[in-house]
């Protein structure tokens, strides 16, 4: 058969051709269908299959030990999380001599493909086809397992979890040319189905749209001609005419760009999230189907790149499939394996304090440096729910000047101005930003998705680079053989973008050379989305604060054993409880989004840190301290002097004295709380404060003694209940509607004097709680105490309510000042722009303050981080009642503590960092009298601004760690005072490298700091 006798030259059908588009569209469609069919033209059933289990999770050696039974298409597999293995055995047909042979495998589940013992490709929804004989003798017996894990790419969700079935199982030869025909036919097919694009919607619905340009009309209308004509002289059953559409194609495939166009540099990626949808334990699994998949790709196309992080999943695999991780070294060594991103795991970055991050990048950059030889330069954390203002000063300080995200491209109020920008932290310190503007890390390489990159870069003024992640993820899966065959066709065709596959150093390198023109954003990265996440799962987030506080303190307490050469943990043991820690703030467990089974593990896991540190700590103050005196002395383990009223463990009253980083002691104080009560309620008062309660346990009044100054407005301490009820996203948002709904807790409340005064006041108020909830609440102020301290326990039943606690205070100020790792930001308290209005929930660390010149109040919490601010009112959120994906989330007894400090000023001048660090983390207490080391100051920092935050040994043995920074926001002319002698002081930075050597004064070291600088030394004792 030839053209003319496919193709009519009748003039009368020629007159018409080309003149109907939207019939000729769903004819490209239907003949692109059509080849993709032939791929895989030939297909043969397997010989057998044998099944396995449910088990658990197991390894291969193990499972090949298991009892098989044979089974048949159509069996149904399950429950939810459970684990088979299938046996299979295939015989190869002689007439595919030559040809590649590929499994087509369908569980309608997540699988892994084991091939000669060794994990081979993951078979996941949407990729069914793995190679499992490059070219066949013919005739020969193929032997091979699948690992079905019962479970979809989300776990459960999108997913049906009673459908998990042995649906398909066959081999099919691939025939490359029908591969090449269809691919070289479809890219062209969907440039031109693109031609007029319609005005596009930035992701997930956010603010904004994207304009995208037409395809030229006469390149466009010379694509669905030749496409047709295609149709009309081809027969995809015929081979012999094939040759003629090829000639067409390769005439469309050579046309190319101008001079001038957008430069897209495209990177292979699987964004995994190390929890989420499904439990800890699956995420080794799904790091396997992953990474192998990726290194199979890599053999197969020698220019494709994959990026990958977090140094936690490497170490799984390093552990689980030593073989996979030999690949991936290699293919590292190569250039086709990158690892990016500098952390232990991809960290939620408004939750952990800032030392937490010091370790993700610490333990995270040795990692990647032992392990493939180089360090980062890189951080890499597209998927997370804003961005601290610190975070560009401890990028530069653990080796990173770049830094990757995605997600603020989900705004809901202003849409980000820049997608390559400099961003510029607290101190100043500068790092190179880039959000790829496909507004997606989970690109498909799709031609309309690669043309909404193009035209949705809103600095192609400035520059013409940008980033393109290309690779099925969130649940992992990475780049498949479509994507793959899209880009290689689309390298430079008219149209399109430019698009070279490149290692993410090298677009970095090529985006530095534009610096000079690139705009300057200065501050936190505030995404306008997911505010919920600063409170749900409130157990796992108190957790996270007991464990980095007593993590702190063992370190503390290790380093001073070994300054007196006392036996303490080593750095292994230390660290193993830090990784720990750092997996549980993966930016999907810490927030609060994922499903039961991961915090199920992760409150156990941190219970369990937490208790171990503790014992570490005692069992090292044990050696500091003599055993044979019998009575109870508090440990400060604070770089800030403390004097205040604390309970020993047998429960009696004291009132300590320390000094930093040292052991303190019981003293007598003139103060004594009165308390006193009548039928309008309680009064609590001290020589600074005086509390005035109703008995529904409303402040009435808060009297600031010094100043005489009222420091509400109105009642306060006032708890809300809100309907909670998100749109999307339950678990993640506080939708701003919700504001509207608060309304007063009412109810009958009981209510007793605890403590009648002398070293302590309490009133105890009790109440029931929205429908089935009830709450204790504490009243407490302590002899020479400046605040007032709110104990509260809340038997939490709520479902789709949020209880926040609101203070009215009798300041106004146009910004509140909230603290955030290492540093302070300050935030609206009005709705004058979007950008204001977003601002409604907020996250920080221990305290936020409203101040006018003079007066202002803070507010300390322990363990909660969504606080607000409108007007003159202060508030923090207690708890939430989300379902999804979590149908119990919070559902439990909750404990938090909160206060109040009214004060002199503002908060610098108040001191408010000191006193609310105080105040989240009391003195620890050990038996025994302390020894010399803790008699004294092991470490002083003068003046009060300046922190000295942690102390731990040097993680090479050699030496100790001081990490201070400046708390204020302003200039300081820092002094450290050594309880040791130094024999020398070293500039360092989070990875304790030795920059520079510093002078000393014996014990004394003099420092420079710039407003909210961070500062590591290496300390070597003489």
């Amino acid at each position: 058969m030839n053209d003319k006798d496919r193709e009519s030259g009748d003039p009368a059908v020629a007159r018409i051709r080309g003149r109907y588009p939207q019939y000729t569209r769903r004819r490209l469609q239907g003949f692109a269908e059509r080849l993709q069919q032939k791929i895989h033209a030939d297909r043969v059933p397997v010989t057998s299959l044998a099944l396995a289990g449910p088990t658990e999770r197991i390894s291969l050696e193990d499972a090949l030990k298991l009892d098989y039974r044979p089974a048949p298409l159509g069996e149904t597999l399950g429950p939810l999380w459970a684990t088979y293995w299938v046996h299979v055995m295939a015989e190869v047909p002689q007439a595919w001599a030559g040809s590649r042979v590929d499994l087509y495998w369908d569980s309608r589940s997540e699988a892994l493909l084991w091939l000669n013992g060794c994990s081979s490709q993951g078979l996941n929804p949407g990729r069914h086809t793995a190679p499992l004989v490059q070219s066949a003798s013919g005739g020969e017996t193929i032997s091979f397992h699948v690992e079905v894990a019962c479970n979809g790419l989300f776990g459960a969700f999108w997913s049906d979890p009673q459908a998990y079935a042995l649906v398909a199982c066959e081999l099919r030869r691939f025939d490359p040319e029908a591969s090449a025909f269809y691919f070289d036919y479809e890219v062209l097919r969907q440039l031109e189905a693109d031609r007029d694009p319609t005005t596009k919607p930035r992701s997930y619905g956010a603010v904004g749209e994207t304009a995208q340009p037409a395809l030229d009309r006469t390149w466009a209308g010379r694509l669905l001609h030749d496409l047709n004509r295609i149709c009309n002289i081809t027969d995809p059953d015929d081979r012999a005419t094939w040759p003629a559409a090829r000639a067409i194609l390769d005439g469309l495939l050579a046309a190319r760009n101008g001079s001038i166009t957008h430069e897209m540099s495209a990177i292979g990626h699987a964004h995994l999230d190390t929890a989420w949808l499904w439990p800890l334990v699956e995420t080794r699994r799904k790091a396997q189907r992953s990474f192998s998949t990726a290194v199979a790709l890599m053999e197969r196309y020698p220019d494709f790149k994959f990026a990958c992080s977090q140094a936690y999943q490497y170490a799984v695999i390093e552990q689980n499939d030593p073989d996979l991780f030999a690949r991936i070294r290699a293919k590292a060594a190569a250039g086709q394996w990158i690892p990016v991103g500098g952390s232990w795991i991809e960290p939620d970055c408004n939750l952990p304090w800032g030392e937490s991050i010091c370790r993700q990048f610490l333990y995270g950059q040795r990692y990647f440096e032992q392990t493939f030889g180089a360090r980062s330069s890189v951080f890499w954390n597209p998927d997370v729910f804003g961005y601290d203002a610190q975070l560009p000063q401890l990028m530069q300080q653990a080796g990173m000047s770049r830094f990757l995200t995605q997600k603020l491209s989900w705004n809901k109020f202003t849409s980000p101005p820049h997608h390559s920008f400099h961003w510029r932290g607290l101190d100043g310190s500068t790092v190179l930003a880039h959000f790829p503007p496909a507004d997606t890390y989970n690109g498909s390489a799709q031609v309309a998705e690669l043309r909404y990159h193009a035209a949705n870069y809103k600095d192609a003024d400035r520059s013409s680079d940008a980033l393109y992640l290309f690779g099925y993820g969130d649940g992992g899966g990475g780049a498949d053989e479509t994507m793959l065959e899209t880009l290689q066709r689309a390298r430079d065709l008219q149209g399109l973008p430019r698009i070279q596959i490149r290692s993410v150093d090298e677009f970095f390198d090529r985006l530095a050379i534009s610096t000079p023109d690139l705009a300057t954003i200065e501050g936190e990265l505030y995404l306008e989305y997911h505010r919920g996440t600063y409170t749900t799962q409130a157990e796992t987030k108190r957790l996270n604060r007991a464990c980095e506080a007593g993590l702190q303190a063992l370190e503390f307490v290790t380093t001073v054993a070994a300054a007196c050469r006392q036996p303490a943990p080593s750095a292994q043991e230390i660290e193993a409880l830090w990784r720990t820690l750092l997996v549980n703030q993966f930016h999907d467990i810490i927030p609060g989004s994922s499903i039961r089974e991961v915090y199920e593990r992760a409150e156990v896991e941190l219970a369990g840190v937490a208790e171990e540190a503790g014992r570490r700590t005692q069992a090292v103050l044990e050696t500091l301290c003599d055993p044979e005196d019998g009575t109870w002395t508090a440990i400060n383990t604070l770089g800030c002097a403390r004097a205040e009223v604390a309970s020993d463990p047998d429960g009696e009253l004291r009132h300590i004295v320390a000094a930093p980083f040292a052991a303190g002691e019981t003293t007598t104080t003139d103060d004594r709380v009165v308390v006193a009560a009548d039928a309008d309620g309680f009064v609590l008062s001290n020589a600074r404060l005086e509390a005035r309660t109703d008995r529904s346990g409303l402040v009435r009044s808060l009297l600031h003694v010094a100043s005489g100054r009222e420091t509400f407005a109105s009642p306060a301490a006032r708890l809300l209940l809100l309907d909670d009820r998100p749109l999307d996203f339950e678990a993640w948002d506080i939708d701003p509607f919700a504001l509207e709904t608060a309304r007063e807790v009412a109810g009958e409340v009981s209510c007793a004097v605890l403590s009648d005064g002398g070293l302590r006041g309490e009133v105890r108020f009790e109440r029931g709680l929205g429908r089935a909830s009830r709450l204790a609440q504490v009243i407490r102020l302590d002899a020479g105490a400046d605040h007032l301290e709110f104990e509260t326990t809340v038997d939490w039943q709520e479902r789709k309510t949020a209880l926040k606690v609101m203070f009215p205070v009798a300041c106004r100020a146009s910004n509140a000042t909230y603290e955030t790792m290492f540093g302070a930001t300050e935030r609206p308290t009005h709705a004058n722009t979007d950008a204001d209005a977003a601002k409604y929930e907020v996250p920080g660390h221990r305290w936020a303050d409203l101040a006018e010149p003079d007066f202002g109040v803070s507010l300390f919490s322990d363990c909660r981080h969504g606080y607000s601010a409108f007007g003159s009112q202060l508030a923090l959120t207690l708890l939430r009642g989300s379902e999804l994906p979590d149908p119990q989330a919070d559902i439990r007894r909750h404990r938090m503590r909160y206060a109040i400090y009214p004060h002199h000023g503002d908060w610098r001048r108040a001191d408010t960092v000191g006193r609310a660090l105080r105040f989240e983390r009391p003195v620890l207490w050990t038996k025994g009298k302390p020894r010399a080391p803790l008699r004294h100051s092991l470490l002083t920092a003068s003046p009060a601004n300046v922190i000295v935050d942690t102390i731990k040994p040097a993680e090479d043995g050699d030496g100790w760690v001081v990490r201070l920074y400046e708390s204020a926001g302003i200039r300081a002319a820092a002094t450290l005072d050594f309880g040791v002698d130094i024999a020398s002081v070293w500039m360092s930075n989070t990875l304790e490298d030795r920059i520079e050597a510093l002078a000393t004064e014996g014990r004394r070291y003099r420092l420079a700091l710039r407003p909210f600088q961070i500062a590591t030394l290496r300390i070597f004792q003489a």
